[in-house]
């Protein structure tokens, strides 16, 4: 399975700048993590993503907490990076993480609201 298949619905996107990012149009996939706590104004859009992934990097990857970085708009989640390995090793680790229930909701439950 190729990099960009393993990590999908996440995308893959390599810039001329020579940075790398990942995007995730929101709303459907994962969405019901989000609804778990949509009594404290979670509603699962990019901000919320941007929260989730925030957790994830300080606790499963905090070597990469200066180097990966987040810029969320309400529709899309987005990670970018100038650092190429340092991205692809972040994408792979948050889509496994996203893809293991139990993670997923204990990282979650330390999500703030942005």
């Amino acid at each position: 399975m190729s990099f960009k298949e393993r990590i999908k619905p996440f995308q893959y996107i390599e810039h001329d700048s020579g940075s790398v990012s990942i995007i995730l149009n929101v709303g459907i996939y994962k969405d019901e993590i989000f609804q778990t706590r949509a009594d404290e104004g979670f509603e699962g859009n990019g901000y919320d993503w941007g929260s989730l992934a925030v957790v994830f990097l300080e606790e499963k990857m905090p070597k990469l907490e200066n180097i990966v970085h987040f810029d969320p708009e309400a529709d899309m989640f987005c990670a970018y990076s100038d650092d190429r390995e340092a991205m692809q090793i972040f994408a792979i680790g948050f889509k496994d993480a996203c893809e293991d229930d139990a993670i997923i909701r204990d990282l979650f439950s330390r999500a703030e609201l942005d």
